[in-house]
Protein backbone atom coordinates (compact mmCIF):
# COMPACT_ATOMS: atom_id res chain seq x y z
CA UNK A 1 0.00 0.00 0.00
CA UNK A 2 1.12 3.12 -1.16
CA UNK A 3 1.68 6.08 1.86
CA UNK A 4 3.12 9.53 2.71
CA UNK A 5 6.58 9.41 4.91
CA UNK A 6 7.80 12.32 7.34
CA UNK A 7 11.09 13.18 7.95
CA UNK A 8 11.27 14.45 11.02
CA UNK A 9 14.59 14.56 11.30
CA UNK A 10 15.00 18.32 9.35
CA UNK A 11 11.34 19.55 10.66
CA UNK A 12 10.55 22.83 12.24
CA UNK A 13 7.97 24.82 13.24
CA UNK A 14 8.33 26.57 9.91
CA UNK A 15 8.36 23.93 7.86
CA UNK A 16 5.73 22.19 10.16
CA UNK A 17 3.21 25.23 9.20
CA UNK A 18 3.98 25.28 5.54
CA UNK A 19 2.83 21.90 5.21
CA UNK A 20 -0.15 21.79 8.02
CA UNK A 21 -1.63 25.32 5.31
CA UNK A 22 -0.90 23.27 2.10
CA UNK A 23 -2.66 20.01 2.88
CA UNK A 24 -6.41 20.19 1.92
CA UNK A 25 -7.34 17.53 3.89
CA UNK A 26 -6.39 18.39 7.70
CA UNK A 27 -4.07 15.43 7.51
CA UNK A 28 -1.01 16.72 9.36
CA UNK A 29 -0.78 16.73 13.06
CA UNK A 30 2.48 18.46 14.93
CA UNK A 31 2.48 17.94 18.55
CA UNK A 32 5.71 18.19 20.35
CA UNK A 33 7.78 18.85 17.38
CA UNK A 34 7.29 15.80 15.53
CA UNK A 35 4.88 15.89 12.44
CA UNK A 36 2.26 12.98 11.81
CA UNK A 37 0.37 11.88 8.75
CA UNK A 38 -3.21 11.08 10.25
CA UNK A 39 -6.43 9.29 8.72
CA UNK A 40 -7.57 12.31 6.77
CA UNK A 41 -4.45 11.50 4.49
CA UNK A 42 -6.14 10.95 0.73
CA UNK A 43 -2.01 10.50 -0.58
CA UNK A 44 -2.77 13.39 -3.01
CA UNK A 45 1.25 14.17 -3.14
CA UNK A 46 0.41 17.90 -3.13
CA UNK A 47 3.10 18.22 0.30
CA UNK A 48 5.48 15.81 -1.60
CA UNK A 49 5.33 18.49 -5.19
CA UNK A 50 4.47 21.56 -3.37
CA UNK A 51 5.85 21.00 0.49
CA UNK A 52 9.00 21.97 1.58
CA UNK A 53 11.89 19.62 0.03
CA UNK A 54 12.73 16.53 1.61
CA UNK A 55 10.23 16.73 4.60
CA UNK A 56 7.33 14.46 2.91
CA UNK A 57 8.70 11.14 0.41
CA UNK A 58 5.83 9.51 -1.30
CA UNK A 59 6.74 5.86 -0.76
CA UNK A 60 4.87 3.10 -3.42
CA UNK A 61 5.00 -0.06 -2.27
CA UNK A 62 4.91 -2.95 -5.42
CA UNK A 63 3.41 -6.08 -4.28
CA UNK A 64 4.14 -9.32 -6.87
CA UNK A 65 1.38 -9.99 -9.17
CA UNK A 66 -1.61 -12.22 -9.35
CA UNK A 67 -1.97 -14.81 -12.22
CA UNK A 68 -5.67 -13.54 -12.87
CA UNK A 69 -6.55 -16.67 -15.08
CA UNK A 70 -6.59 -18.85 -12.04
CA UNK A 71 -9.92 -16.18 -11.12
CA UNK A 72 -13.25 -17.08 -13.39
CA UNK A 73 -16.87 -15.95 -12.54
CA UNK A 74 -18.69 -13.10 -12.22
CA UNK A 75 -21.09 -13.63 -9.28
CA UNK A 76 -23.96 -11.96 -8.34
CA UNK A 77 -25.40 -12.23 -4.06
CA UNK A 78 -29.29 -12.47 -4.72
CA UNK A 79 -30.82 -11.07 -1.86
CA UNK A 80 -33.25 -11.97 -0.45
CA UNK A 81 -35.61 -11.37 2.80
CA UNK A 82 -38.78 -13.33 4.04
CA UNK A 83 -37.67 -15.82 0.49
CA UNK A 84 -38.60 -12.55 -1.06
CA UNK A 85 -36.11 -11.58 -3.93
CA UNK A 86 -34.46 -7.48 -3.75
CA UNK A 87 -35.02 -6.92 -7.83
CA UNK A 88 -31.88 -5.02 -7.53
CA UNK A 89 -30.39 -8.29 -7.70
CA UNK A 90 -31.97 -9.52 -11.20
CA UNK A 91 -30.63 -5.75 -12.14
CA UNK A 92 -26.52 -7.09 -11.16
CA UNK A 93 -27.45 -9.83 -13.30
CA UNK A 94 -28.41 -8.07 -16.17
CA UNK A 95 -24.90 -5.89 -15.98
CA UNK A 96 -22.64 -8.70 -14.98
CA UNK A 97 -23.85 -10.74 -18.27
CA UNK A 98 -22.83 -7.82 -19.85
CA UNK A 99 -19.40 -7.58 -18.73
CA UNK A 100 -19.25 -11.26 -19.09
CA UNK A 101 -19.10 -10.75 -22.85
CA UNK A 102 -15.94 -9.01 -23.03
CA UNK A 103 -14.12 -10.93 -20.65
CA UNK A 104 -15.84 -14.61 -21.74
CA UNK A 105 -16.26 -15.87 -18.52
CA UNK A 106 -19.79 -17.30 -16.72
CA UNK A 107 -22.14 -15.81 -14.71
CA UNK A 108 -23.12 -16.95 -11.50
CA UNK A 109 -25.29 -16.43 -8.28
CA UNK A 110 -25.47 -17.00 -5.29
CA UNK A 111 -27.94 -17.65 -2.72
CA UNK A 112 -28.30 -18.42 1.17
CA UNK A 113 -31.28 -19.20 2.45
CA UNK A 114 -34.26 -21.39 3.88
CA UNK A 115 -36.79 -23.35 1.62
CA UNK A 116 -35.62 -20.98 -1.11
CA UNK A 117 -36.35 -23.41 -4.41
CA UNK A 118 -38.88 -20.97 -5.73
CA UNK A 119 -36.40 -18.50 -5.86
CA UNK A 120 -33.94 -20.55 -7.39
CA UNK A 121 -36.72 -20.99 -10.70
CA UNK A 122 -37.05 -17.73 -10.47
CA UNK A 123 -33.29 -16.28 -10.80
CA UNK A 124 -32.55 -19.19 -13.73
CA UNK A 125 -34.81 -17.31 -16.13
CA UNK A 126 -32.55 -14.39 -15.89
CA UNK A 127 -29.93 -16.60 -17.41
CA UNK A 128 -26.91 -17.21 -14.98
CA UNK A 129 -24.81 -20.22 -16.12
CA UNK A 130 -24.96 -21.57 -12.14
CA UNK A 131 -26.89 -20.86 -9.20
CA UNK A 132 -25.01 -21.69 -5.99
CA UNK A 133 -27.34 -22.74 -3.61
CA UNK A 134 -26.67 -22.51 0.34
CA UNK A 135 -30.41 -23.64 1.67
CA UNK A 136 -30.85 -24.54 5.75
CA UNK A 137 -32.87 -23.70 8.43
CA UNK A 138 -30.16 -21.27 10.30
CA UNK A 139 -30.02 -19.43 6.90
CA UNK A 140 -33.45 -18.82 7.23
CA UNK A 141 -33.05 -15.05 8.47
CA UNK A 142 -30.60 -13.28 7.30
CA UNK A 143 -26.88 -13.04 10.00
CA UNK A 144 -24.17 -10.88 8.98
CA UNK A 145 -21.40 -13.61 10.67
CA UNK A 146 -22.95 -16.94 9.78
CA UNK A 147 -23.60 -15.22 5.65
CA UNK A 148 -20.29 -14.18 6.13
CA UNK A 149 -18.94 -17.84 6.77
CA UNK A 150 -21.09 -18.78 3.76
CA UNK A 151 -19.71 -16.79 1.60
CA UNK A 152 -15.92 -17.25 2.39
CA UNK A 153 -16.93 -21.11 1.66
CA UNK A 154 -17.70 -20.51 -1.69
CA UNK A 155 -15.19 -18.37 -2.28
CA UNK A 156 -12.31 -20.81 -1.09
CA UNK A 157 -14.16 -23.47 -3.36
CA UNK A 158 -14.56 -21.86 -6.82
CA UNK A 159 -12.28 -19.01 -6.91
CA UNK A 160 -14.27 -16.12 -8.60
CA UNK A 161 -13.28 -13.33 -10.23
CA UNK A 162 -15.97 -10.45 -8.96
CA UNK A 163 -18.90 -10.31 -6.21
CA UNK A 164 -21.43 -8.13 -6.76
CA UNK A 165 -24.31 -6.98 -3.85
CA UNK A 166 -26.79 -4.33 -4.09
CA UNK A 167 -26.46 -1.20 -2.33
CA UNK A 168 -29.59 -1.72 0.18
CA UNK A 169 -29.07 -2.18 4.22
CA UNK A 170 -28.44 -5.44 4.18
CA UNK A 171 -25.96 -5.28 1.28
CA UNK A 172 -23.48 -2.26 2.81
CA UNK A 173 -23.72 -4.16 6.11
CA UNK A 174 -22.82 -7.47 4.38
CA UNK A 175 -20.28 -6.76 1.22
CA UNK A 176 -17.94 -4.74 4.13
CA UNK A 177 -18.08 -7.94 6.54
CA UNK A 178 -16.48 -10.09 3.57
CA UNK A 179 -14.32 -7.72 2.34
CA UNK A 180 -12.61 -8.04 5.52
CA UNK A 181 -12.72 -11.55 5.37
CA UNK A 182 -11.59 -12.04 2.07
CA UNK A 183 -8.84 -9.61 2.99
CA UNK A 184 -9.82 -7.72 -0.33
CA UNK A 185 -11.09 -4.30 -1.69
CA UNK A 186 -14.56 -2.92 -1.52
CA UNK A 187 -15.98 -0.16 -3.68
CA UNK A 188 -19.64 0.95 -2.13
CA UNK A 189 -22.41 2.91 -3.97
CA UNK A 190 -21.01 2.27 -7.39
CA UNK A 191 -23.14 4.18 -10.29
CA UNK A 192 -20.97 2.38 -13.26
CA UNK A 193 -19.39 -0.59 -13.96
CA UNK A 194 -16.96 -1.51 -16.53
CA UNK A 195 -14.37 -4.23 -17.17
CA UNK A 196 -10.70 -4.84 -18.85
CA UNK A 197 -9.46 -7.82 -21.26
CA UNK A 198 -7.63 -9.01 -17.84
CA UNK A 199 -10.87 -9.24 -15.88
CA UNK A 200 -10.35 -5.81 -14.17
CA UNK A 201 -13.26 -5.02 -12.85
CA UNK A 202 -13.26 -0.74 -13.19
CA UNK A 203 -15.70 0.42 -10.58
CA UNK A 204 -17.01 3.87 -10.98
CA UNK A 205 -18.58 6.63 -8.28
CA UNK A 206 -18.92 10.06 -7.35
CA UNK A 207 -16.27 11.11 -4.82
CA UNK A 208 -15.48 14.66 -3.29
CA UNK A 209 -19.37 15.37 -2.50
CA UNK A 210 -19.92 14.22 -6.36
CA UNK A 211 -18.00 16.79 -8.05
CA UNK A 212 -15.75 14.33 -9.45
CA UNK A 213 -16.31 10.59 -11.08
CA UNK A 214 -13.69 8.10 -9.41
CA UNK A 215 -12.58 5.34 -11.20
CA UNK A 216 -11.83 2.50 -8.85
CA UNK A 217 -9.34 -0.83 -9.77
CA UNK A 218 -7.76 -3.71 -7.83
CA UNK A 219 -5.68 -5.53 -10.39
CA UNK A 220 -4.00 -6.92 -7.15
CA UNK A 221 -6.32 -8.56 -5.16
CA UNK A 222 -9.15 -10.95 -5.75
CA UNK A 223 -12.22 -11.09 -5.45
CA UNK A 224 -12.96 -7.81 -6.21
CA UNK A 225 -16.07 -6.50 -4.75
CA UNK A 226 -18.46 -3.72 -5.64
CA UNK A 227 -22.04 -2.44 -4.42
CA UNK A 228 -24.36 -1.12 -6.48
CA UNK A 229 -27.91 0.58 -6.29
CA UNK A 230 -31.22 -0.02 -7.10
CA UNK A 231 -32.21 1.19 -10.29
CA UNK A 232 -29.13 1.90 -11.95
CA UNK A 233 -28.80 -0.96 -14.40
CA UNK A 234 -31.99 -2.61 -16.11
CA UNK A 235 -32.69 -6.28 -15.60
CA UNK A 236 -32.15 -8.68 -18.24
CA UNK A 237 -34.61 -10.25 -20.36
CA UNK A 238 -36.14 -13.62 -19.47
CA UNK A 239 -34.84 -16.85 -20.97
CA UNK A 240 -35.49 -20.45 -21.05
CA UNK A 241 -33.31 -21.67 -18.18
CA UNK A 242 -30.43 -23.18 -19.57
CA UNK A 243 -27.95 -22.84 -15.96
CA UNK A 244 -26.73 -25.50 -13.61
CA UNK A 245 -28.16 -25.66 -10.00
CA UNK A 246 -25.60 -26.39 -7.59
CA UNK A 247 -26.89 -26.96 -4.16
CA UNK A 248 -23.86 -26.93 -1.69
CA UNK A 249 -23.43 -28.61 1.34
CA UNK A 250 -23.71 -26.45 4.80
CA UNK A 251 -22.74 -29.01 7.12
CA UNK A 252 -18.94 -28.16 7.37
CA UNK A 253 -19.75 -24.28 7.46
CA UNK A 254 -19.29 -22.47 10.83
CA UNK A 255 -23.01 -21.53 12.50
CA UNK A 256 -22.14 -20.12 15.66
CA UNK A 257 -22.53 -16.33 15.77
CA UNK A 258 -22.64 -13.83 18.40
CA UNK A 259 -25.96 -12.34 17.19
CA UNK A 260 -28.98 -13.23 18.67
CA UNK A 261 -32.57 -11.58 17.11
CA UNK A 262 -34.42 -10.84 19.92
CA UNK A 263 -37.52 -9.40 17.85
CA UNK A 264 -38.20 -7.90 14.24
CA UNK A 265 -40.71 -5.52 13.09
CA UNK A 266 -41.91 -3.88 9.87
CA UNK A 267 -41.59 -0.92 8.98
CA UNK A 268 -45.05 1.41 7.73
CA UNK A 269 -45.40 0.25 4.41
CA UNK A 270 -45.04 3.56 2.22
CA UNK A 271 -44.61 4.11 -1.70
CA UNK A 272 -41.07 3.13 -2.72
CA UNK A 273 -40.47 6.16 -5.31
CA UNK A 274 -37.60 3.72 -6.66
CA UNK A 275 -40.69 2.19 -8.35
CA UNK A 276 -42.33 4.78 -9.42
CA UNK A 277 -43.46 5.77 -12.85
CA UNK A 278 -44.01 9.24 -12.85
CA UNK A 279 -42.42 11.35 -10.17
CA UNK A 280 -42.63 15.42 -9.57
CA UNK A 281 -39.60 16.70 -7.80
CA UNK A 282 -38.99 19.38 -5.23
CA UNK A 283 -36.28 21.46 -4.61
CA UNK A 284 -35.01 24.25 -2.00
CA UNK A 285 -37.22 26.82 -4.04
CA UNK A 286 -40.15 26.05 -1.68
CA UNK A 287 -39.18 28.16 0.97
CA UNK A 288 -42.73 27.43 2.94
CA UNK A 289 -44.80 23.88 3.11
CA UNK A 290 -47.87 25.76 2.53
CA UNK A 291 -46.30 26.17 -1.17
CA UNK A 292 -46.75 22.69 -1.62
CA UNK A 293 -50.36 22.65 -1.81
CA UNK A 294 -49.19 24.23 -5.34
CA UNK A 295 -48.16 20.42 -6.54
CA UNK A 296 -51.68 18.57 -5.24
CA UNK A 297 -53.44 19.46 -9.14
CA UNK A 298 -50.45 18.83 -10.85
CA UNK A 299 -49.85 15.87 -8.93
CA UNK A 300 -53.42 14.28 -9.30
CA UNK A 301 -53.54 14.72 -13.06
CA UNK A 302 -50.60 13.07 -13.46
CA UNK A 303 -51.33 10.23 -10.45
CA UNK A 304 -47.64 11.20 -9.76
CA UNK A 305 -45.31 10.25 -6.76
CA UNK A 306 -43.86 13.22 -4.87
CA UNK A 307 -40.47 13.74 -4.19
CA UNK A 308 -37.94 15.67 -2.98
CA UNK A 309 -34.12 16.97 -2.31
CA UNK A 310 -32.54 17.01 1.00
CA UNK A 311 -33.03 20.66 1.85
CA UNK A 312 -36.82 19.30 2.12
CA UNK A 313 -35.99 16.66 3.99
CA UNK A 314 -34.44 18.82 7.06
CA UNK A 315 -37.41 20.93 6.82
CA UNK A 316 -39.66 18.27 8.02
CA UNK A 317 -41.98 18.33 5.15
CA UNK A 318 -41.43 14.88 3.49
CA UNK A 319 -40.04 11.41 4.87
CA UNK A 320 -36.23 10.68 4.28
CA UNK A 321 -37.57 8.09 2.35
CA UNK A 322 -38.47 10.69 -0.46
CA UNK A 323 -35.10 11.81 -0.98
CA UNK A 324 -33.40 11.77 -4.62
CA UNK A 325 -29.73 11.36 -4.80
CA UNK A 326 -26.71 9.43 -3.54
CA UNK A 327 -27.93 9.81 0.16
CA UNK A 328 -31.70 9.04 -0.81
CA UNK A 329 -32.96 6.74 -3.70
CA UNK A 330 -32.03 6.53 -7.41
CA UNK A 331 -34.76 6.35 -9.33
CA UNK A 332 -35.85 5.86 -13.25
CA UNK A 333 -39.23 6.51 -13.80
CA UNK A 334 -40.83 7.11 -17.26
CA UNK A 335 -41.18 10.73 -16.06
CA UNK A 336 -39.95 13.31 -13.73
CA UNK A 337 -40.43 16.99 -13.51
CA UNK A 338 -37.86 18.88 -11.71
CA UNK A 339 -39.15 21.94 -9.83
CA UNK A 340 -37.01 24.51 -8.60
CA UNK A 341 -33.94 22.37 -8.00
CA UNK A 342 -30.67 23.69 -7.99
CA UNK A 343 -29.27 20.72 -10.29
CA UNK A 344 -26.34 19.32 -7.63
CA UNK A 345 -24.25 16.41 -9.10
CA UNK A 346 -25.82 14.27 -5.76
CA UNK A 347 -29.03 15.12 -7.29
CA UNK A 348 -28.40 14.45 -10.66
CA UNK A 349 -26.64 10.76 -10.57
CA UNK A 350 -30.16 9.98 -8.62
CA UNK A 351 -32.66 10.42 -11.47
CA UNK A 352 -29.88 10.93 -14.98
CA UNK A 353 -31.77 7.66 -16.00
CA UNK A 354 -34.98 8.64 -16.41
CA UNK A 355 -36.77 7.90 -19.66
CA UNK A 356 -38.38 11.61 -20.06
CA UNK A 357 -37.08 14.94 -17.81
CA UNK A 358 -38.84 18.12 -17.64
CA UNK A 359 -37.06 20.87 -15.33
CA UNK A 360 -38.38 24.25 -14.26
CA UNK A 361 -36.25 26.39 -12.83
CA UNK A 362 -35.18 30.60 -12.96
CA UNK A 363 -31.50 30.12 -13.49
CA UNK A 364 -30.29 29.57 -17.02
CA UNK A 365 -27.37 28.08 -16.10
CA UNK A 366 -28.94 25.08 -13.71
CA UNK A 367 -27.06 22.10 -14.69
CA UNK A 368 -30.41 20.40 -14.79
CA UNK A 369 -31.13 21.47 -18.29
CA UNK A 370 -28.08 20.03 -19.68
CA UNK A 371 -29.67 16.87 -19.45
CA UNK A 372 -33.15 17.59 -19.53
CA UNK A 373 -35.28 16.51 -22.61
CA UNK A 374 -37.76 19.75 -21.97
CA UNK A 375 -36.39 22.54 -19.73
CA UNK A 376 -38.45 25.61 -18.94
CA UNK A 377 -36.84 28.90 -17.71
CA UNK A 378 -39.05 30.64 -15.47
CA UNK A 379 -40.23 31.10 -11.13
CA UNK A 380 -42.17 28.14 -10.56
CA UNK A 381 -44.91 29.72 -9.10
CA UNK A 382 -45.84 31.13 -12.59
CA UNK A 383 -44.92 27.90 -14.35
CA UNK A 384 -47.18 25.65 -12.35
CA UNK A 385 -50.49 27.41 -13.18
CA UNK A 386 -49.68 27.31 -16.78
CA UNK A 387 -48.86 23.88 -16.66
CA UNK A 388 -51.94 22.91 -14.82
CA UNK A 389 -53.98 25.02 -17.45
CA UNK A 390 -51.83 22.99 -20.36
CA UNK A 391 -53.04 19.82 -18.93
CA UNK A 392 -56.30 20.68 -18.64
CA UNK A 393 -56.46 21.58 -22.32
CA UNK A 394 -54.83 18.20 -23.38
CA UNK A 395 -57.23 16.12 -21.69
CA UNK A 396 -60.50 18.04 -22.35
CA UNK A 397 -58.95 17.11 -26.46
CA UNK A 398 -58.89 13.41 -25.30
Amino acid sequence: MSYIKVNNDIINDKLAQELIDICPFNAFDYIDSHLSINAACKVCKICVKKGPKGICEFIEETKEKIDKTLYKGITVYIEQRNNKVHRVSYELIGKAKELALKTKEPVYAILIGSDVSHIVEETMKFGVDKIFVYEDDSYEDFNVEVYTNVIEEFYKNYMVNIILFGGTSQGRSFAPRVAARLKTGLTADCTMLDITDEGDLLQIRPAFGGNIMAKINTPNHRPQLATIRYKMFNEPELVKPFGEICREGSSSINKETTIKLLESFEKPQVNDISDAEIIIALGRAFKKKKDLDLIEPLRKRLNAELACTRPLIENGWFDARKQIGLSGRTVKPKLIINLGISGAVQYIEGMKEAELIISVNKDEHNKLFDISHYSILGDIFEVLPKLNDLLDQVLQVK
